[in-house]
């Protein structure tokens, strides 16, 4: 995961400085460059207009690099980053061009009059996204990832590379997989098979009655006390109300560990 980007100003309640030091510890890790980003809404191009946006996109980026200052960037290249427009829109074209390994989005604030755990944008972009996401709660200081749960239904993967980032953090992290088969209602017979690449990197496997599969990850969430949980991006899967709605309320699910979203696997 060489080219990690980290969208600001999603919310007024997203803790953007503390998510960004906590991107930059992981990229320290992983060898890779930071993308902070903050979207400008260009005026329409006529007249002398052109050198006002670009006006624009110079206040932009210098509004980035005050957020930067006084970070500890440990030697990891933060690249201030404008892009034009709507953010749903601008990073996958970024994405075309840089090739975007991950996205760190931050969970709303623990604040008990908010009941939202992510907000439209970051909601969207979970949904909308071919680009693995990791969510992370406000206030989260790195960590090393040593232990890993990894939530599944069917245990096929047909997406190519759509285990290439867990794999990378095991590799760096030296870190272990319990990979949990949560059978729920409308469980069928073939979800039962495992993926190859799946089976091969889960240290163990054990499986569950479940709901839904948050229901199962909450089950044994206290029974392996990870570092990181990991889930597929699937439209009848662990986010399912996400395709009802963009934002996450805190009713439906809240972590306070990092949650790592991978490219839907069907």
């Amino acid at each position: 995961m060489k080219n990690i980007l980290v969208p600001f100003g999603l919310s007024e309640n997203s803790i953007s400085i503390s998510l960004l030091q906590y991107a930059i510890d992981l990229a320290k890790e992983l060898g890779g460059t930071i993308y902070a980003v903050e979207v400008f809404k260009q005026l329409p191009r006529s007249g002398s207009l052109p050198s006002v946006n670009k006006t624009l996109k110079e206040i932009t980026s210098s509004s980035i690099q005050e957020k930067l200052h006084g970070l500890d960037t440990k030697g990891v290249e933060v690249i201030a980053l404008p892009l034009e427009g709507d953010l749903l829109e601008a990073i996958p074209k970024f994405n075309l061009e840089h090739s975007i390994d991950l996205i760190v989005l931050g969970a709303e604030k623990g604040d008990l009059n908010d009941p939202h755990f992510l907000g439209e944008t970051s909601g969207s972009l979970v949904k909308k996204t071919e680009i693995p996401v990791l969510i992370v709660p406000a206030n989260y200081v790195m960590k090393p990832i040593k232990k890993v749960l990894m939530a599944v239904k069917s245990g096929i993967v047909k997406k190519k590379n759509a285990l290439a980032p867990i794999k990378e953090i095991l590799s760096t992290f030296g870190a272990k997989i319990n990979l949990l088969q949560v059978k729920t209602t409308n469980f069928l017979p073939e979800d039962y098979k495992l993926d190859k690449d799946l089976d091969e990197i889960a240290s163990s496997y054990k499986s569950s009655e479940n709901a839904t599969i948050f229901q199962g990850v909450l089950e044994h969430l206290n029974e392996n006390h990870p570092d990181l949980i990991c889930v597929f991006r699937r439209k009848r899967g662990f986010f399912a109300k996400l395709w009802e709605e963009n934002t996450v309320l805190k009713k439906d699910f809240e972590s306070r560990l990092p949650l790592l979203v991978l490219r839907g696997a069907d």
